[in-house]
């Protein structure tokens, strides 16, 4: 029998799951705040993954991926332990916010400090207590607010362990990102923990197709790490990601009114018509033009922009229309249908 995992002041045996809650700092009205973390403490060993969500308040596609993972059934036969933190950032989901109440944004001040900002002391608590715990890691984001995100794994695809991670997430686009000063990826890297950053959708907004996405790109990992029992997959269902090394914006050249002529996951080549800018007073209308060919991963939704202001993030490619048939086929593969077993082929039925 594997020996209980320790987490605060709690133990939680093996075969048993618990909802474990860390003190936060308090707020100044003196309400208490915890960070919740739900431990599942499989009977074998085997690794120890953190998923975690909702690093900026505003960012809830997460928290109901982790919501939808934890009522898994085929978590039963979980080998390992999984630490899900749906919530990582409570200030800022309280003020729906991206932001800590002092205006640090909290994926830039890791690993933190016992004695630093308020940012800085949530940040060491996450490290101390999850990430120093765990051999790899999958942190859920969103696109910022006003932004939309399509489905994709950020990664540091020049480290082996990381990018089997990466390929077995099932998304069409892989897009090797360096690390960031003082975001959670970098501060894990540290402790050589793998991880992946999934990013999907808009912030304070659900996405069906980002959800079902990120939750079964999750059971997949956890199959290819041997945290769960593999099953035979559908031919159909099967994708081969393709990683794109670079990545540019197109930003607006004017201020103006916004519409997209091109739409999220769309392939499109340099000097393409992606957009138009109007001019509510003087009717000017400016083209949007692609500016490298690829696939359009990232797109402003707000119609109103200034110039300089970034409208579409495009993922280089030079032949891109394989990579936008697969976009379409995981868009239709995660849509919802009347038969729930489409979202995870070959096993039984998630609950959503």
């Amino acid at each position: 029998m594997r020996d209980p995992f320790i987490i605060g002041d709690v133990r939680v045996a093996p075969r048993t799951r618990a909802l474990v809650e860390l003190p936060l700092p308090r707020l100044y009205t003196r309400s208490s705040l915890t960070l919740p973390v739900h431990v599942l403490h499989g009977a074998r060993d085997g690794p120890k993954l953190f998923v975690s969500a909702a690093i900026h308040g505003d960012e809830l596609n997460g928290t109901e991926i982790i919501r939808r993972l934890l009522k898994q059934p085929m978590l039963k036969q979980l080998r390992g332990t999984l630490l899900a933190v749906p919530i990582i950032n409570v200030y800022g989901l309280l003020h729906l916010s991206r932001y800590l109440p002092d205006r640090r944004d909290l994926n830039r001040s890791f690993p933190g400090s016992e004695t630093g900002s308020l940012a800085a002391r949530v940040a060491n608590l996450f490290m101390q207590e999850i990430v120093a715990r765990c051999s790899h890691g999958i942190d859920l984001h969103t696109a910022a607010i006003h932004r939309n995100n399509l489905p994709q794994i950020r990664a540091n695809l020049d480290d082996e362990a990381t990018a089997t991670l990466a390929r077995a997430f099932g998304v069409p686009v892989l897009l090797n990102s360096t690390l960031r000063d003082g975001s959670l990826r970098e501060a894990a890297a540290e402790f050589g923990i793998p991880m992946l950053l999934y990013e999907a959708g808009e912030a304070l907004r659900f996405n069906e197709v980002a959800i079902r996405a990120g939750l079964h790109g999750i059971i997949s990992v956890m199959r290819a790490m041997e945290m769960l029992p593999a099953v035979k997959p559908r031919r159909s269902a099967h994708m081969e990601p393709f990683v794109a090394r670079s990545s540019t914006w197109v930003r607006a050249s004017r201020s103006g009114l916004f519409r997209k002529v091109a739409s999220l996951g769309s392939r499109v080549k340099k000097g393409d018509v992606i957009g138009l800018i109007d001019s509510p007073f003087s009717g000017r209308e400016t083209e949007v033009n692609a500016v490298a060919n690829g696939i359009i991963i990232g797109c402003a939704e707000l119609p109103l922009v200034n110039e300089g202001e970034a409208l579409f993030h495009i993922a280089r490619f030079e032949d891109a229309k394989e990579v936008a048939q697969h976009v379409e086929s995981m868009q239709l593969l995660h849509t919802p249908q009347e038969d729930s077993a489409a979202l995870l082929p070959n096993e039984e039925p998630p609950i959503v």
